[in-house]
């Protein structure tokens, strides 16, 4: 026979402590599961926008690698905080078929990327943007300016291995 516990959403998340408060808890409710691209959108805006000051104490910058850390995660979104010092990027990849967003909150970076069967595309991204996009999209960011760049990330669903790929042009798809 076996038994299980019944999950109480109510402390089913995990919130790194520089932010753990009310404002980020009505952000990210620990019970909700579906998330739309405009809701990652809106979410990844309000973060940037209302912990600006606490992202500021947490974030860092290192000329070796890209740096990150988890900001939150519930059953129904994980959120991060990236930076990337001059020079650095990522290697073409997708979000295992996760959607999600970005909001750039300090610096300006180059997103190539690509759907499906279309071309590979590039787009510019500074302080104050913000993407949302789906789960049929692949492509790396690069920061190619002088300054360093920080982003805030949300992803549903959470979790999800990300894929990398020698170049956009391998991306099929799902």
């Amino acid at each position: 026979m076996t038994t299980s516990l019944p999950v109480n959403f109510k402390h089913a998340m995990d919130v790194h402590p520089a932010i753990d408060g009310p404002t980020v808890h009505d952000l990210v409710p620990a019970g909700r599961g579906l998330w739309s691209l405009a809701e990652l959108h809106e979410l990844t805006a309000a973060v940037a926008r209302e912990l600006a000051t606490p992202l500021l104490d947490i974030v860092r910058f290192d000329t070796e690698q890209r740096w990150w850390t988890r900001l939150a995660l519930t059953m129904g979104v994980e959120l991060w905080l990236l930076s990337r010092a001059p020079g650095q990027g990522t290697e073409p990849h997708d979000h295992g078929g996760a959607s999600g967003a970005d909001t750039v909150t300090i610096g300006e970076l180059d997103e190539d990327f690509r759907q499906p069967g279309g071309p590979v595309r590039q787009q510019h991204w500074r302080a104050g943007d913000t993407v949302a996009f789906g789960p049929d999209r692949a492509h790396r960011l690069r920061n190619n300016s002088i300054q360093p760049a920080a982003t805030v990330h949300a992803y549903f669903p959470p979790l999800r291995p990300v894929r990398e790929y020698r170049s956009l042009t391998d991306y099929a798809g799902l």
